[in-house]
């Protein structure tokens, strides 16, 4: 697994190359813990990112992974990772909202203004 970290103000990008899993759960935790405190914009980039097993689930969605005040964000999601966070969503919405994690995606319960 490799990790790049860019840090352009408050906004940070970690870039990762390789599966996301129990053994690289550690290291990618550790990249977050290094952010400086005026990071509040982080960005996960998947594109080399072929696996992601429940860890990634643990990583995006524990509340001490994205730091008090931290918008955590992800781009890149290849085929089988999106479809982990869907199934997630799917079986549990509230623990898992994808709105906040995916910026384009409506919150749970959101409803369109009728026509």
């Amino acid at each position: 697994m490799n990790i790049t970290t860019t840090i352009d103000g408050t906004h940070a990008r970690i870039s990762l190359s390789g599966e996301i899993d129990f053994d690289t759960l550690p290291p990618l935790r550790a990249a977050v813990d290094a952010l400086p405190q005026q990071v509040t914009d982080l960005q996960w980039d998947l594109t080399r990112t072929p696996f992601m097993d429940v860890a990634g689930l643990h990583l995006f969605f524990d509340p001490t992974t994205s730091g008090p005040g931290r918008r955590a964000t992800v781009t890149g999601l290849r085929a089988q990772p999106l479809w982990l966070l869907l199934t997630a969503a799917d079986v549990n919405p509230t623990v898992f909202e994808l709105s906040r994690l995916l910026p384009d995606t409506p919150p749970v319960g959101f409803r369109p203004a009728a026509p």
